[in-house]
């Protein structure tokens, strides 16, 4: 069975202050054992989180980096940056950049390069809008996306990486995936990762689900045989939501996997 990893992503929310006492609560909660925990505030709060979970299992990751190691790259943000606040995880691809700043595959595809040559864990996002769903394209989109984003990497590279399936529709919404759509498209993901490598590296990438997962759904997904966590965006803003979403997947049976 793999560890299920869940991971909060805070985007443009909170200020200094609220961004230290809630990585607090989180962290001094003996309930994130045996799960992966890890919390990506906005870049300006990297530090306040890192001292706030100093010494406890919960880990810390931003949610971008620019593919240059330095240079005249105004707003910003290298590896080696990153890396020095503490950060040990990044999020990469997500839908809000993808979809509202504009990035395409190519440009993801560098920053998951320079992340794996940077020693950061990678949480490639990858899905579909609404219309491609309606429209029975989301194999087709997924599997582009995660084609071009993972050009270049190797079978010993793509075991450092983790997928995060976030349906454009459903995050942020409201609607969620139900537990069988969310599955079939992890499934695929790792049909995918099979034929790209092989079935041993795609049993070992952990494919987390993203899109409004919350409490009252967390724990129905999490049982899912292919879901290996949550990419958690709203309801990481609230620690008791939070922790009980990490509550979900620490009770995730064996037999799932």
């Amino acid at each position: 069975m793999r560890t299920q990893l869940i991971a909060g992503n805070w985007k443009m929310n909170l200020d200094r202050a609220a961004s230290f006492e809630l990585a607090t609560a989180i962290a001094s909660r003996d309930s994130i054992s045996g799960v992966d925990v890890v919390l990506c505030p906005p870049f300006v709060y990297l530090e306040a989180v890192r001292d706030a979970i100093r010494g406890s299992a919960v880990r810390m990751g931003a949610q971008d980096v620019y593919s240059e190691p330095n240079g005249a790259f105004t707003g910003e943000i290298s590896t080696s940056m990153l890396l020095d606040t503490g950060c040990e995880w990044v999020i990469l691809g997500h839908s809000e950049r993808r979809h509202i700043l504009g990035e395409d595959d190519r440009s993801i595809n560098k920053k998951v390069h320079a992340a794996l040559a940077s020693g950061l864990t990678p949480i490639l996002c990858v899905g579909e809008l609404l219309e491609e769903r309606e429209a029975g394209q989301t194999e087709v989109v997924v599997r582009s996306q995660l084609d071009g984003s993972l050009a270049g990497v190797n079978d010993r590279q793509i075991a450092s990486i983790v997928i995060a399936y976030e349906p454009v529709w459903a995050i942020g919404t409201g609607k969620t995936a139900t537990p069988g759509q969310a599955q079939e498209v992890h499934a695929d993901l790792r049909k995918l990762l099979s034929s790209r490598y092989n079935r041993i590296v795609s049993q070992q990438v952990r494919i987390l689900y993203g899109g409004s997962v919350k409490p009252s759904n967390a724990a129905e997904l999490l049982t899912q045989p292919d879901i290996d966590g949550a990419l958690v965006g709203g309801a990481s803003l609230v620690a008791s939501d939070f922790l009980e979403i990490v509550a979900a997947a620490r009770t995730r049976t064996p037999a799932s996997n």
